[in-house]
């Protein structure tokens, strides 16, 4: 059976620009001066160690116009069009929504259908912790946080096209991915209706990982019929298959 193509992600954006009078009023924009564009997107392919990351500094033309991300968002969305699963922290409101948005911009179709997994949706509802940012739950479980900038004066330089800034963006970048897969992995057995990877690797296997190492553990009943439970010994999932 094909493997699945798995890709953890996550993106950086310089914000929109925009004129106001008065900072503390809600709803105060007067003008907008310059639309949000996307600064770099880091990622990793579940069956490599390697962190991929691409950023607006890397393409030709980049000195020539620092804001036209139309080279980046095309790799960006061939990286949506070969994925079966994407996933990432805060992905479905956020990322996927701000990457279909630049797909449309930049005239491009919709990529091949694909599986979402947000770790910030899977810690929401199954846990209740004081914070659920990527940051507090790397620290939770002892994955460490993310890296340390100096905050706005990074995004700036980078915008400005400052070489020091943009190195710090990509390191940035791709430590969150390294993030979130580490918490990923500490929550895979507590996902809660995960693309089913029986339809991958048979049905003899997890359906949250698709480890055949499975150890049976009791019966699981409903009104209509009986289902043995396992347990599996790899990501620790609990699941039933028909009896």
């Amino acid at each position: 059976m094909k493997k699945p193509r798995i890709a953890f992600y996550d993106l950086e954006n310089a914000p929109s620009l925009g004129w106001y009078y008065d900072r503390y009023k809600e709803g105060n924009i007067v003008a907008d001066e310059q639309d949000w564009f996307m600064l770099s997107f880091a990622w990793q392919w579940a069956d490599e160690k390697k962190v991929h990351c691409k950023a607006l500094c890397d393409y030709p033309g980049y000195a020539k116009n620092k804001i036209d991300d139309s080279h980046l968002i095309k790799d960006l969305h061939k990286l949506f069009d070969e994925a079966d699963i994407l996933i990432a922290h805060n992905g479905d409101r956020f990322d996927r929504r701000k990457s279909n948005s630049r797909f449309l911009g930049c005239g491009l179709p919709p990529p091949s259908p694909y599986k979402t997994i947000d770790t910030l949706k899977v810690a929401r509802r199954q846990f209740m912790q004081g914070s659920n940012s990527l940051q507090s739950l790397g620290t939770f479980l002892g994955l460490g946080g993310k890296l340390p900038t100096t905050g706005w004066h990074t995004w700036r330089g980078a915008i400005d096209g400052n070489p020091k800034a943009w190195a710090a963006i990509k390191k940035y970048n791709k430590r969150d991915v390294s993030l979130l897969r580490g918490v990923y992995e500490r929550l895979l057995p507590w996902v809660p209706n995960h693309p089913d990877m029986r339809v991958y690797t048979g049905k003899a296997s997890c359906r949250n990982c698709g480890s055949h190492d499975l150890q049976l553990r009791g019966e699981e009943r409903t009104l209509t019929t009986v289902k043995q439970r396992y347990q599996c010994k790899a990501c620790a999932h609990w699941g039933s298959v028909p009896k």
